[in-house]
């Protein structure tokens, strides 16, 4: 009796199943395109550095701003209707993402190969058309991001929940490096080619996603919280005149600013200073790894402490992850370690340092500003927790672009070879900038906690 009832508590429905199927697809088929965004608008559109960052971290920022608006419209429409009209989007754009760049080189305004020639392309800014199908990309996956986690919300009970959310997790972990795998072996067999033909792969996943939903995914338990936009409005702007929430959003945007640079600057820059034969997509994938790890690890040291304490251990390990970067760039590059450029291996060891802060924050931020929100408006104040990623994306890749061009310049620009090295010769210093940030939003958040205590503590008295 006891065993047939604990089978029941982790049954799920089928379309809790095809939910998180079609979430892993669409986890592949987005981080395979963003983790090489940059140089896709650079090698393959001839967008300068401080072009693509602006570009890139505009894409970035409103995919995690617009869920909560597309979340209501979802609520109105059911989720089936919603994940079929994001998944057409997604794989409209992602095929556009390939599709647009073949157009040009047919209107002979580019060339491609193992290299990329302009042919009349920075001329004609017909590049900027790439925009449009962007955008139909950041709308589909704003659906995505409010539709699937809710599945997963009314398609568990309270039993099972914490276990259904742990394999939607899983899920999201498993697309994720599973899209920023293939990038490598397709760059290395077709070069800059290679960045046009995984938008295709991109695109057949979220086709294939597509097909499963309109196939096998039927659910009553379609309707959200019902929130009106109004109501969405509303909660933004008391969010943002929250003197607490805000102040602590733009702390913690300073961790995110830096954590975002694993998309902004890593690949150019170990691309430029480590070689072609780098991997940049394969080192992004060890921050999840080290997340999945030790999360659980940190969660129990850490549970006796403050969500403050949490954040800010996490935030003085991340100078530290940015002086690994650094310390690559200063090492002889003509010796390997473990096999590895030392620029190569010190940005992997930075990147340990990355997913180990992220396990201290991540998790208990979100405990903390469900707390600072107003009795019984946690869940539409929690719709805009993720504020700081709007913020840092466009901050992050912004700054990122700067210092690229400023320290870690385009090898192509320069005419040889010893030119581009000179002018590369301080490429470390974009760490030193992102260190700085990390460590002055370190010492911001230990503020930021004793004048709430102080402030909690007179209104106790009061």
């Amino acid at each position: 009796m006891n065993t047939t009832a604990k089978k029941e508590k982790i049954k799920f429905s089928k379309a809790f199943w095809v939910a998180n199927t079609v979430e892993l697809f669409e986890r592949a088929a987005y981080y395979g395109v963003f983790i090489v965004i940059t140089l896709y608008l650079s090698r393959i559109l001839g967008f300068n550095d401080i072009q693509a960052a602006t570009i890139a971290g505009t894409f970035s920022a409103f995919l995690y701003f617009l869920p909560t608006f597309a979340g209501a419209l979802a609520d109105k429409i059911g989720f089936r209707n919603s994940m079929l009209l994001a998944f057409s989007l997604l794989t409209i754009g992602y095929a556009g993402l390939g599709l647009y760049p073949t157009w040009l080189q047919s209107a002979g305004l580019v060339e491609y190969g193992t290299t990329t020639t302009f042919t009349g392309l920075l001329e004609s800014n017909l590049r900027y058309g790439i925009i449009p199908i962007m955008i139909l990309i950041v709308i589909g996956g704003s659906f995505i991001k409010s539709v699937i986690s809710g599945t997963v919300a009314k398609e568990t009970t309270p039993e099972t929940r914490a276990k259904g959310f742990s394999i939607f997790y899983a899920m999201v972990n498993i697309g994720a490096f599973s899209g920023k795998t293939i990038v490598k072996p397709l760059r290395e067999a077709l070069g800059n080619e290679g960045l046009i033909t995984l938008n295709y792969f991109s695109a057949s996943m979220t086709f294939l996603a597509l097909i499963a939903i309109w196939f096998f995914y039927k659910s009553s338990q379609h309707s959200g919280e019902g929130k009106t936009f109004g109501q969405i409005w509303t909660a933004l702007i008391k969010v943002c005149t929250n003197g607490r929430l805000i102040i602590l959003i733009f702390i913690i945007s300073g961790f995110w600013m830096v954590q975002h640079q694993l998309y902004a600057t890593m690949p150019k820059y170990v691309l430029r200073l480590a070689g072609e034969g780098a991997s940049p997509s394969w080192y992004a994938n060890v921050n999840p790894l080290v997340v999945v790890l030790t999360v659980n690890l940190v969660t129990q040291l850490m549970r006796k402490k403050t969500a403050l304490t949490s954040m800010t251990f996490g935030m003085f390990i991340m100078p530290i992850s940015a002086l690994c970067m650094a310390s690559g760039n200063m090492l002889d590059g003509n010796t390997n370690i473990l096999g590895m450029h030392p620029v190569a291996f010190m940005m992997v060891v930075g990147i340990v340092f990355q997913g180990l802060a992220e396990t201290f924050i991540s998790p208990r931020f979100l405990e903390y500003f469900s707390l600072q929100a107003p009795k019984g408006e946690e869940g539409l104040y929690l719709g805009f927790s993720h504020l700081h990623s709007f913020l840092s994306s466009i901050f992050g890749f912004g700054l990122s672009g700067f210092l690229l061009s400023k320290y870690c310049p385009e090898p192509t620009l320069f005419a040889s070879h010893e030119e581009w090295l000179t002018a590369s010769a301080n490429a470390h210093y974009i760490w030193y900038y992102f260190g700085a940030i990390a460590l002055v939003s370190a010492f911001a958040l230990i503020i930021y906690g004793k004048v709430v205590e102080r402030l909690d503590a007179k209104q106790v008295r009061g």
